[in-house]
């Protein structure tokens, strides 16, 4: 049995010298932040006691820090064998930072405290959220306005800054015995940290160029020449030395022809000035109107260099045709937070996804005990929450991230009292934000997403007897009628579900309400029975949903009749009822032939997501992007499963080259595990299109990997395509570990130069990790 020595005890003058380098460095990161002597941040740096809450019966006090580096979290446990790592969560893991009885946790569990010294933070990730109750007032405002200080001014850094503060952190975490120093150890632990293996004698050859003082360490000016060395971008300065003059510096003039020559902007003469005003550190060089290196790398690293268009991130589209017009942002089974038996339902489920962009959520209504409806997965075992704390989350969330309308898709099991309790609910929770009548008297087609602003549509059953729903309801005695039951639970491809169907006895109709029926206006459920006859149009506002598998094969079977149906009907496209798991399909299928709501489960990290949130970051993320007009035009013959000569768009060549990557993150947290990355690039659109190909794998680097790759793809319908580029850590023996992507809209791709910034599998972006590409888009002749 191996033993360990106790670590020899410091003394008071180590542990005091210690305790100062530690204020010092910490006071060094606030001012990184902008936030120098800022009380808030003090405080936190200090620490305090809170409370942590978990149950009724689980609230313990505990103590929380901000540790030195200002970018994590440091939490007491009490747990046996907990490891450190796991005592510590970083700033950029916080979504929100929420005060008072805001969570269902603290909902539940934490009514007895005044609002004003409770909070909540919420992760990014699907970790649970963290219900904190303070001590006082005063220390909750310091946690809470804290905590968005820090996470402010982090999100507002540029990438040098970012990259400077990660790579000091990093610093300081080798430097085990916190001298300032750095010994040839030291540095190679150092090197392991930020993600690259060095053989031993590069890394000597790197120490014994930067120790000038040959004192066996590096120290202060000398770290800053290896940081240097570290962060030299040999790409970007070779493109830079094309442009600029003896001295190092870019005219303006020359500014302004690699910006027309190079990244193909059309606005190069306006932009040039604009951008060496805001990226330029050197004011020498402001002053002149030129750029330097260092200006020009902020300049490629910033959303101006960015491979996303950013014109594209304001909402650019006409907004102003019939809501059938446009693809719309919708979750499926959105109460979810994992699969679709067991796990828990959530109203936090719906904040997510509404903060996401969704613009379609769904609720499963079932009878609920005291005569208050309740949401959760029929005939399954997962939890359930209450219809009026859903209704609440959704009139508290809807419009925080998009201004345009929400649809609520009602799938209604409940009796008719319990219904016409979903309805009171609905009206007196929404009030003004419900649509319960025609927006401006419009009876022949849909309203845009401009007129129904601020609005919250309901999707469900129509009493069949009762006027058409644009008219103004309430001219019909008829209390409740059975309308047929669309049950999608049912649906479910699992024993346990079917034997729960045949215990209850599953009837195909239910008995419908009619204060519940009158809360729907635009968006009718009906039964799909094919394609409509034009001597027998049907009405615009009904609506029908279909399983993928129903979908996909009408779509493979009367793909252009599906375009036609879907300009002036709205459909809904749900996952199929194997995918028990929450898994997704692909929805560019869907989209293809103009299906507007196809739902995804928004919890389940993928592919078929990226592609999704891919689509969504277009117009604004808004929730709603204009279908390419061919999906619009009544007269279309496109089929995207047989692209003939049409006015789809002129045919692309895409020449892209992928060059370097810069700070991947760690796959395994472990010290000498070093990624061995490589990029796959995907195109998702019309079948003809689908194509990926992938780069060679470069091993043992994660920090600065070069590739200096090209492909060549082809589009046909340029309109329809995403791009995604994924980077993975190769494994021979095991399936490839997911590193980073990022997915765009073909449309939404700049020209030139440009850095990639990588999201997480859960699609928040990294702080620092991007990959450096060249695009160029020609025309096909």
């Amino acid at each position: 049995m191996q033993c360990f020595g106790r670590q020899p005890k410091r003394t008071v003058s180590q542990e005091n010298f210690l305790r100062e380098q530690s204020r010092r460095v910490a006071a060094l990161n606030g001012i990184r932040l902008g936030l120098k002597d800022d009380k808030d941040l003090k405080f936190l740096l200090k620490g305090s006691q809170l409370l942590k809450v978990k149950s009724g019966s689980w609230r313990k006090e505990r103590f929380y820090k901000l540790q030195e580096d200002c970018k994590t979290i440091w939490q007491e446990s009490k747990k046996v064998l907990r490891s450190p790592e796991s005592q510590i969560f970083s700033i950029e893991d916080i979504r929100d930072v929420r005060s008072g009885h805001k969570t269902e946790g603290m909902e539940k569990y934490a009514k007895d405290v005044p609002e004003y010294r409770c909070f909540s933070i919420i992760f990014k990730d699907q970790r649970k959220n963290l219900d904190l109750i303070a001590s006082s007032e005063d220390d909750a405002n310091h946690w809470i306005s804290g905590l968005a200080k820090i996470i402010a001014h982090s999100n507002s850094m540029n990438q040098k800054q970012k990259l400077q503060h990660w790579i000091h952190t990093c610093l300081r975490k080798a430097d085990k015995n916190k001298d300032n120093k750095m010994s040839l150890k030291e540095l190679k632990d150092f090197l392991k940290e930020v993600n690259i293996e060095v053989d031993d004698y590069h890394a000597k050859k790197i120490f014994q160029h930067c120790d000038k003082s040959k004192t066996e360490a590096l120290e202060d000016d000398e770290i800053e020449e290896f940081y240097k060395i570290l962060t030299e971008r040999k790409e970007i300065d070779k493109i830079f030395q094309k442009y600029s003059d003896t001295e190092g510096f870019m005219s303006c003039q020359n500014l302004v022809r690699f910006l027309y020559e190079t990244q193909q902007e059309e606005d190069a003469v306006v932009a040039a000035p604009a951008l060496i005003q805001r990226y330029e550190p050197n004011e020498r060089a402001k002053r002149g109107n030129a750029m330097t290196k260092d200006g020009f790398l902020m300049y490629l690293l910033s959303d101006d260099g960015n491979i996303f268009n950013s014109s594209h991130r304001k909402i650019y589209q006409d907004m102003t045709q019939p809501l059938s017009h446009y693809f719309v942002s919708s979750s499926h089974n959105t109460y979810l937070m994992e699969d679709q038996l067991t796990g828990p339902s959530s109203t936090e489920a719906y904040i997510r996804a509404l903060t996401k962009g969704c613009r379609c959520v769904e609720l499963d209504c079932w009878d609920g005990p005291n005569s208050d409806p309740v949401i959760y997965h029929g005939y399954t075992l997962t939890s359930k929450i209450l219809f009026s704390d859903a209704i609440k989350a959704i009139k508290n969330y809807a419009f925080k991230t998009s201004p345009y309308p929400v649809i609520i898709s009602l799938e209604n099991h409940c009796s008719v009292d319990q219904q016409k309790v979903m309805a009171q609910h609905m009206m007196t929770i929404l009030q003004d934000m419900l649509l319960v009548a025609p927006v401006d008297g419009n009876k022949s087609q849909f309203p845009s997403p401009e007129q129904l602003k601020g609005k919250i549509l309901v999707k469900g059953k129509k009493l069949s007897r009762q006027d058409d729903p644009t008219e103004t309801n309430g001219n019909n005695n008829l209390d409740a009628e059975d309308v047929s039951d669309e049950d999608e639970a049912a649906e479910m491809e699992d024993e346990s579900v079917k034997s729960e169907i045949q215990q209850k006895g599953k009837s195909d109709t239910l008995k419908l309400a009619k204060e519940l029926s009158d809360t729907v206006v635009y968006c009718k459920s009906v039964h799909f029975n094919g394609f409509e006859d034009p001597s027998h149009p049907r009405a615009f506002y009904e609506m029908s949903s279909f399983t993928e598998s129903k979908a996909l094969k009408l779509a493979q079977e009367s793909g252009t009749s599906f375009i036609q149906h879907n300009i002036r009907h709205l459909s809904r496209i749900y996952p199929a009822g194997w995918r028990t798991d929450s898994s997704n399909y692909s929805p560019t299928d869907l989209w293809n032939v103009g299906c507007q709501i196809v739902a995804l489960n928004f919890q389940t990290a993928g592919t078929e997501m990226d592609v999704y949130q891919g689509r969504f970051q277009d117009n604004g993320f808004s929730g709603y992007v204009l279908k390419p007009e061919f999906l619009r035009d009544e007269q279309t013959k496109f089929n995207p499963k047989s692209i003939t000569e049409g006015t789809w768009g002129t045919k692309k060549k895409l020449l892209l080259k992928i060059i370097s990557g810069q700070q991947l993150p760690k796959v395994n947290k472990s010290k000498n595990s070093i990624v061995d990355p490589k990029v796959t690039v995907e195109i998702h659109g019309v079948q003809q299109d689908n194509n990926k190909k992938q780069t060679k794998v470069i091993e043992n680097n994660g920090f600065n990997p070069k590739w200096d790759e090209e492909f060549t793809f082809v589009i046909e319908i340029p309109a329809l395509a995403l791009v995604r580029f994924v980077v993975e850590d190769f494994d021979m023996s095991t399936k490839n570990d997911f590193i980073g992507q990022y997915t765009l809209p073909f449309t939404s791709l700049k020209q030139g130069y440009r850095h990639i910034h990588l999201l997480t599998k859960n699609g928040d972006p990294y702080s620092s990790s991007t990959l450096f590409v060249y695009i160029n888009i020609q025309d096909c002749d």
